[in-house]
């Protein structure tokens, strides 16, 4: 209710003041006179791209840009804010290197024994307890923090849901393409597995595939909660 009371007395100065009769008098003459110069600077802006034009060549669906542009911008400005904080980036793969450096000592040098089988059954379940857990937490909160953001764009109609959560996942991808790789690439040979260059590439494709599937579950989690905490 104060609020109100002090917009309306803001509102009731502004109405008295002289730069409001000074509106008013210049709209007057753009309605009136100023109409066919109006209508020429319209017609100026009509080839400007960075100029609003008329909703009546908008489609059905209210938006502005088509479905790649809408892409497009949603994945390069995602793309600059992973490139605006590279130490996290820095941090992310220092802290896999350090963590795979040490179940590869654990586990180093593995026979094909039966103590040997079953640790390397051990350090085959931290792979994925690791790639799980590292990614899900990683991402937990990025919807969650965007959302007034993504709301108040959506409801402009700045852009489609598809068209954000593809742009912004794909942005990050390369990231959960890298965490694997240096994980991977550490503990393989450390821990004595299968040789081959083909079984390494299996791993590493499955070990990926764990960790890009539970960042999609950190998404679904950060998407169904309202607020970070």
């Amino acid at each position: 209710t104060e609020c109100r009371e002090t917009i309306k007395k803001i509102c009731d100065s502004f109405a008295v003041s002289p730069i409001a009769r000074d509106i008013i008098e210049t709209a007057s003459l753009v309605n009136g006179a100023g109409v066919g110069i109006e209508l020429a600077r319209a017609k100026h802006h009509a080839n400007d791209p960075y100029f609003l034009q008329p909703m009546d060549g908008v489609d059905s669906t209210g938006y502005r840009a088509s479905w790649w542009t809408q892409f497009y911008c949603i994945l390069w400005r995602s793309w600059l804010s992973v490139l605006k904080d590279p130490m996290l980036v820095k941090v992310r793969l220092l802290q896999t290197a350090m963590v795979a450096s040490l179940i590869g000592s654990i586990y180093f040098g593995q026979v094909l024994d039966q103590d040997g089988v079953m640790n390397i059954n051990g350090s085959l379940f931290l792979f994925l307890t690791n790639m799980t857990f590292q990614n899900v937490f990683a991402v937990i909160n990025v919807f969650s923090a965007e959302l007034p953001v993504f709301l108040r764009e959506k409801r402009s109609r700045l852009y489609r849901v598809d068209t954000y959560f593809l742009g912004k996942t794909i942005a990050e991808l390369p990231l959960f393409i890298a965490v694997p790789f240096v994980f991977t690439s550490i503990t393989y040979p450390m821990i004595g597995l299968k040789a081959g260059v083909s079984h390494y590439l299996t791993t590493l494709f499955i070990v990926t595939l764990v960790a890009n599937v539970s960042t999609s579950f950190g998404y679904l989690i950060s998407c169904a909660s309202s607020s970070i905490s």
